[in-house]
Order: C-alpha cells, then structure tokens, then sequence
C-alpha cells in the first residue's frame, strides 16, 4: 500500500503503538494558543523531525493530550515528554474515540465532489455510494477493486490518480480516453489487460483528480469516502466496506 508515515524516522523507533482505555467521557477543549505554542517547543527540542501540530486539546483522560497532525492523531502528556500513537477507547461504552475523532477531522462534504470526473460502475440497484482513489498501478487498488466486486447494491466512483509515476498517467489518460472508459478501467484492474494507446485529443480529468487528492489529504492510495462524508484512508475487507456503506446509509437516510 502506498501510505505515508505519521511520523519521520528516526521518530518512528521510540514510539508505542498501543490502546489507551479509559472510564470517563466530556473533552474539555482545545489548548489556548500560548499552551499549544509550549507544547510544540517541548516536542521539537527533543525531537526535531516531530511531524507540524494542527491543533491540541485535552481528552477524557486526565493528563493526556490530544495532537492533531494533517489527518492524524498522536497522543502526549502536558509537558511533552512522551508521545503515544494509538487508540483511545472509552471502557464503559467501548467507544473507540480516536476513531470518532478521525472520522471528525477527515469529514468531507461527499455531495461537493466533481463525480463527472469520476470512472463508474454499479452492482444491484447502485444506491449506496462511495468513492475510491486509485492509481492504476496501485497492487492494493487492483485488490481492492476485486474485492467490490462482492458488494451489493452499491454504485463505485472512482477517481483515477497518477501518483506513482509517469506510466500511471499514461493509463489513466489512456483508460479514460476509451469509448467505454468503464470496461477500460475494469479489464485493466482485473484482468491486467492493458488499455490502448489513445489516439487523437481527449481531454482527461487526471490533473484535477490528483489535485482533488491533495486537498482531501488524500496520501495514498487506495482511499475510499463513503455519503456520510467518512473515509476509510487504506484498503479493507469487503466486511469492513458493508459496514460503512450501512452506517453511511442509514445516517444520511439512504439518499442515493
């Protein structure tokens, strides 16, 4: 899978990955911009390649920190002395709140995106939406895109990134190109057939997509987003897709 580390080496070798449990619940809010510039100075004394912090603010958890970073979270105490990179889950509910907080930070407005420059399919009657960004010469993306095959009643929008090199805007341009860009785009991710060489002038939508990559933080590939405006950033099991398309659907009362 093509992703982008949280944090830089040499950072990544002193940090725990774990879960964090707790029993209460209220977050008390974010830091005030004199605390969160102190915060900062104590993290980056220490270590230097420690990712830009967004934004801070306390958790549920007396003494534990909140940083936001891009689309991440990483935990750390009041004085900046150690830093966990894991999950939050609430003991008496079994909620996973930095979970929550994920889906919070990466929400987007899923009717905003400019599904025209999308590639489609759909299975059954197509009403539960989602989209995917993929590289054509993504191995992840070719599996994921088997895998979709399983979902029901589902419509796929796919927009087709080149982010690993120049031949995957080749494809991407080439695919698009095609009469029938669909059966062009399906044949390549499962069955490796290559599309052809486009002749003549087309204009394809590969530069707006990689842009529109950008700006949803989009690191890798494959991203799904789902109509309730979460997002799964990597790949996952078909069990796992079901279940988003279901809390998507239910949540924006099965808009299609």
């Amino acid at each position: 899978m093509n992703r982008l580390s949280v944090l830089k080496s040499p950072l990544q070798a002193i940090l725990g990955v774990g879960m964090v449990l707790l029993a209460s619940s209220a977050w008390a809010g974010e830091l005030s911009p004199a605390q969160l510039a102190q915060l900062k100075q104590r993290l980056t004394q220490n270590l230097p390649d420690f990712p830009p912090i967004d934004s801070a603010q306390t958790t549920p958890m007396s003494g534990l920190i909140e940083l936001r970073s891009g689309n991440n979270i990483i935990y750390t105490d009041p004085k900046g002395e150690f830093i966990i990179q894991g999950n939050l889950v609430e003991t008496k509910t079994q909620r996973n709140l930095t979970e929550e907080r994920m889906d919070e930070i990466n929400q987007i407005d899923f009717a905003s995106l400019p599904l025209k420059d999308a590639v489609v399919w759909k299975n059954g009657n197509g009403k539960r939406r989602m989209v995917v960004f993929a590289d054509p010469n993504c191995g992840y993306c070719k599996r994921l895109e088997k895998d979709l095959q399983q979902v029901k009643d589902v419509t796929v929008y796919t927009f087709v990134v080149a982010i690993l090199g120049d031949d995957s805007k080749v494809k991407a341009n080439n695919i698009w190109c095609m009469k029938d860009r669909t059966q062009a785009y399906r044949d390549w991710m499962l069955a490796n057939t290559e599309p052809p060489k486009a002749f003549g002038m087309c204009a394809t939508p590969t530069q707006r997509n990689n842009a529109l990559a950008q700006k949803l933080r989009v690191n890798g590939t494959p991203s799904m987003f789902f109509e309730d405006g979460t997002r799964l950033p990597s790949a996952a099991p078909v069990n796992v897709i079901e279940q988003r398309l279901t809390k998507a659907t239910a949540k924006v009362g099965g808009a299609s």
